[in-house]
């Protein structure tokens, strides 16, 4: 029969109890201030991305206010080519466009040139806006002479 040796521990094999190793990682003053950094960085750029969802919105509703400011010099221009006829004073409307309802005013002024007229086409997205309108339009129209038809 054999007798079975203890095993004699060298300094290669060591127990695990034994083991000194320095155990690496992040120590929890680490921690506590990366959390302090994300804790104030991300508030900040919360912030940021919904002022800039604020400025594309409103960009959007500044180019659909030029749309409809346009197609009123075009309906102006149609009524010209039609009745031969422009409108002087001040008139209003609501036109709908991309599924919302816009409010223009239209002031149609004659020049010192003869047939020869100034329109300032206000556009706003509320009834009250014609004081802070989204967009402004000038544009000028010249009514056809008897001369011009030639």
């Amino acid at each position: 029969m054999k007798l079975i040796k203890p095993v004699l521990w060298s300094r290669r094999l060591t127990r695990p109890s034994m083991q000194h190793e320095r155990v690496t990682g992040f120590t929890l003053v680490e921690v506590m201030v990366a959390l302090a950094v994300v804790a104030v960085a991300l508030p900040a750029l919360l912030l940021a991305l919904s002022q800039q969802l604020d400025a594309v919105r409103y960009l959007d509703d500044r180019a659909q206010a030029q749309w409809v400011a346009a197609n009123r010099l075009a309906e102006l221009r149609l009524i010209l080519t039609a009745k031969g006829t422009l409108q002087n004073g001040t008139l209003s409307g609501i036109e709908e466009l991309a599924g919302r309802e816009w409010y223009w005013w239209s002031e149609g002024v004659e020049t010192q040139l003869p047939g020869f007229f100034r329109y300032e086409i206000t556009v706003a997205d509320s009834e009250a806006g014609q004081d802070a309108p989204l967009h402004t339009l000038d544009g000028y129209l010249a009514r056809e002479t008897v001369s011009d038809r030639r």
